[in-house]
């Protein structure tokens, strides 16, 4: 890709929209299989270039779908997203939480299929709202109390939408296939898998995950990332038996306790001697007053393995110490699998050839050597599926210097990075398509 190039795609202008959107989003969060608004911009602006877009049930396996929040919760996110101008013309399409949008744009020449995939929820999160937080400083905090984009999610949809702005304008010297995949509810690996199922990477030969900041610094692009772990969400509801803490609390079944019980428990769980294992409960609720022995605990936890067998080695463990905490308290619980990621390695020649086709960019160090992340990612399945089918895929990081870490209340980025991500992207693109 020439600078002659990239002078007639307008990156400059592509770049200043994509920001721009990034702000716009990052003050209308939405979490995962609610992004409602998000979707319905991102199809819109997807079909104003020209492209072939798809949605909703057409890209997302419906009965795939797991931690689908509550009926009440997606009316009131969709009544929400229409309030804040989400295009009519798109919004029923992703009703009932099929927030997928996949648009298409065929080159001038044959070619192969290269995908790029960006995810769009937020997190349930308070964002900060002091004057040292730029969001609040530059008035586009968040609208929404207690939900923020606190992992990147709004740059990048912004970045994906303005590639495919960049190669749209150029359409004449594209080979091949470009696929942008616009997925929901990475946050708890719910919305990749329904989108494999769907079949939506079936015919794509190179495929492009990218994330911005994860601990690499500005204008550091690392095409080669290894050791996401995979995981598994619970959702845990203990039941028990209400009755009067000081009148008669030998007629309760205290939820509470056995909730406590089994917090400490799943903390004891043994590691595996075959690789890295986490577990955390990351909230606990329960009981309405101090005088009242607590009839129902619900709490929120998760498991992680470097492999998938530690995986199911450590929920095996997990459920064990749940169902055996409700059992000491003469209690029922109810667990529920709301979300799962698996594992996946970056292609180290298609990272090769990401980082060469993205050499020369002025000020961007390009760091082929690999990546090690400690997080999990359900952009795995994308990668899994193609190259399960004879493809190449990578997960790519976009440094970004960060104020704060990644799902903290003052986390946001460097906005200086995206315009030359749009580039580097771009021109990636460009490469695998023209080399086959």
């Amino acid at each position: 890709m020439t600078s002659a190039d990239l002078a007639a795609a307008s990156l400059a202008a592509a770049a200043s929209r994509a920001i721009a959107l990034r702000r716009d989003l990052h003050r209308h969060p939405e979490l995962g299989l609610t992004e409602f608004r998000t979707a319905s911009l991102v199809a819109e602006r997807l079909t104003q270039l020209g492209l072939g877009v798809r949605l909703g049930r057409d890209v997302m396996d419906s009965a795939s779908r797991v931690g689908l929040p509550p009926e009440a919760e997606l009316d009131r996110a969709y009544r929400r997203a229409e309030a804040e101008g989400a295009p009519a013309a798109f919004l029923p399409a992703f009703a009932g939480g099929h927030t997928a949008v996949v648009a298409t744009l065929t080159g001038a020449t044959p070619g192969p299929v290269v995908a790029l995939r960006v995810d769009m929820d937020a997190l349930p999160i308070l964002e900060d709202d002091t004057q040292a937080h730029l969001p609040a400083r530059e008035g586009f905090i968040s609208a929404h109390p207690g939900v923020m984009h606190s992992c990147a999610h709004d740059a990048h949809t912004a970045i994906g939408l303005a590639v495919a702005e960049v190669l749209s304008g150029m359409q004449d010297r594209l080979a091949g296939t470009v696929k942008f995949i616009f997925q929901p509810a990475e946050e708890g690996g719910r919305g990749a898998l329904p989108m494999v199922k769907a079949g939506v990477v079936d015919d794509v030969d190179h495929f492009i995950a990218i994330h911005l900041g994860t601990g690499v610094p500005s204008r550091t692009f690392r095409p080669d990332v290894l050791g996401h772990l995979a995981s598994a969400k619970l959702d845990v509801t203990f039941r028990g038996q209400a009755a009067h803490a000081g009148g008669n609390p030998e007629a309760g079944r205290n939820a509470l306790l056995g909730a406590a019980t089994a917090v400490l428990g799943l903390y004891g769980i043994s590691r595996h001697r075959d690789g890295r294992s986490r577990v955390n409960v990351g909230t606990l609720r329960a009981g309405s007053g101090r005088n009242v022995i607590a009839d129902e605990a619900v709490l929120q936890m998760e498991v992680r393995g470097e492999t998938a067998e530690i995986t199911d080695y450590m929920l095996k463990r997990a459920e064990a110490v749940l169902r055996g905490a409700a059992a000491a308290q003469e209690l029922e619980v109810d667990i529920r699998l709301v979300g799962r990621t698996t594992t996946a390695a970056s292609d180290t020649a298609l990272a090769a050839r990401v980082a060469a086709a993205a050499a020369g960019l002025e000020g961007v160090a390009i760091d082929p050597t690999p990546h090690r992340t400690g997080g999990s990612e359900d952009a795995t399945y994308f990668m899994r599926r193609v190259q399960e089918r004879g493809g190449q895929a990578i997960y790519a990081v976009i440094g970004s210097d960060l104020p704060s870490g990644h799902h903290t209340p003052r986390f946001d980025i460097d906005e200086t990075d995206i315009p030359w991500a749009i580039e580097a992207l771009a021109k990636s693109v460009l490469a695998l398509g023209r080399e086959g």
